[in-house]
C-alpha cells in the first residue's frame, strides 16, 4: 500500500462516490477519509461500506475551510495526502505512474491532470484541468483567504496549496466525471462566480496575496478587469485548445465557459458599484 491518505470532501455524493471509491480499490493506499459537510443522502453508508474513515465538518463561515480544517484537525499519519473530489476517478494508468512517483523523494507536491466529461462523453479539446492536489503532509496547506462569507462554499475551490519544496507533475490523467447534469453545473458555477468576484476585489491590490499566485492566476485576474474576458475564454477554449474537435458539445462547453467568466466580470462591477 502507498504511504498515502486519499481525502475526499463531500456533500450529498451518493451518486458519484461509489465509482470514486471503486476506482481507488482495496489495499492501494493506507487510508481513505471522507470529509462530510452534513450529507442528507446515503453518502455516509456508502463510505462505511467501503471501509473509509468518516469525519464531519461544520463550517462557521471563517477560515479554515474544509481541506485546511482537515489538515489542521485530522492531520494524516501518512507521508502524502491526495485531495480527490467524489466525481474524480483514478485510472489504472494514473495509479501506475503515482506508484512510481512516490518512490522518489525529490518532490514535495505534484500537479495532477484530469480529463473532463461533458454531456456524457470525454472532451478531446478545451482548457485542460490541472490541480496541485497531492503533497507531503506538513509541507504546506491551501492559501489562506479570510473570506467573510462571500459565498456558501465551505470548501477551498480555486485556492491553491502553498507548498515548500519542489513541485513535480504526474501526466497520466484522472477521470473527472460528474453525473449530476447541466443544471448542477450552471448553479455550481454561479456560486463560483460570486466567490471569484469577491476574491478579485480583496486580492487585486494586496501584494501579500497576489505574490503567491501562479502565472495562470495572474493572467486570469488581469483579464477580469475587462468585459472581453468571456469572449477571450471562448476563443481560447474552442479554437486555440481544440474544443472544435468535440463538435456541438465542444461549442456548448465553450459557451458555458464564456458565460461563467462574463458573469464574474458582471459581479465584480456590481460589487464595485455598491461601495
Amino acid at each position: 500500500m502507498l504511504d498515502l491518505t486519499i481525502a475526499i470532501p463531500v456533500l450529498n455524493e451518493e451518486r458519484n462516490l461509489p465509482g470514486c471509491l471503486e476506482a481507488i480499490g482495496k489495499d492501494f493506499v493506507k487510508k481513505i477519509v471522507i470529509i462530510d459537510s452534513g450529507s442528507k443522502d446515503k453518502t455516509q453508508e456508502i463510505a462505511q461500506s467501503f471501509g473509509a474513515d468518516f469525519v464531519s465538518f461544520n463550517w462557521d463561515g471563517k477560515f479554515p475551510k474544509k481541506r485546511n480544517w482537515y489538515l489542521r484537525n485530522h492531520t494524516p499519519d501518512t507521508k502524502w495526502v491526495l485531495f480527490l473530489d467524489a466525481d474524480e476517478y483514478l485510472t489504472p494508468e494514473f495509479k501506475s505512474e503515482l506508484s512510481q512517483a512516490l518512490k522518489s523523494d525529490e518532490f514535495s507536491g505534484f500537479w495532477l491532470a484530469y480529463t473532463i466529461y461533458f454531456m456524457g462523453k470525454k472532451l478531446k479539446g478545451g482548457y485542460p484541468l490541472h490541480k496541485l492536489a497531492m503533497f507531503k503532509v506538513g509541507s504546506g496547506e491551501y492559501e489562506r483567504i479570510d473570506e467573510e462569507q462571500w459565498s456558501k462554499l465551505d470548501m477551498e475551490i480555486h485556492e491553491h496549496p502553498v507548498i515548500e519544496g519542489k513541485i513535480g507533475e504526474i501526466k497520466s490523467r484522472i477521470d473527472h466525471q460528474d453525473f449530476r447534469g447541466a443544471v448542477h453545473y450552471v448553479n455550481k458555477h454561479s456560486e463560483y462566480a460570486s466567490w471569484e468576484a469577491a476574491r478579485y476585489l480583496k486580492a487585486v491590490n494586496n501584494p501579500n496575496i497576489s505574490s503567491q499566485w501562479t502565472w495562470k492566476q495572474k493572467i486570469k485576474y488581469r483579464l477580469m478587469r475587462s468585459v472581453w474576458i468571456g469572449p477571450a475564454f471562448f476563443f481560447g477554449s474552442f479554437f486555440l485548445l481544440g474544443g472544435f474537435r468535440d463538435g456541438r458539445r465542444g461549442f456548448a462547453f465553450s459557451i458555458l465557459k464564456m458565460s461563467y467568466f462574463t458573469l464574474i466580470y458582471c459581479k465584480i462591477k456590481e460589487l464595485q458599484s455598491e461601495k
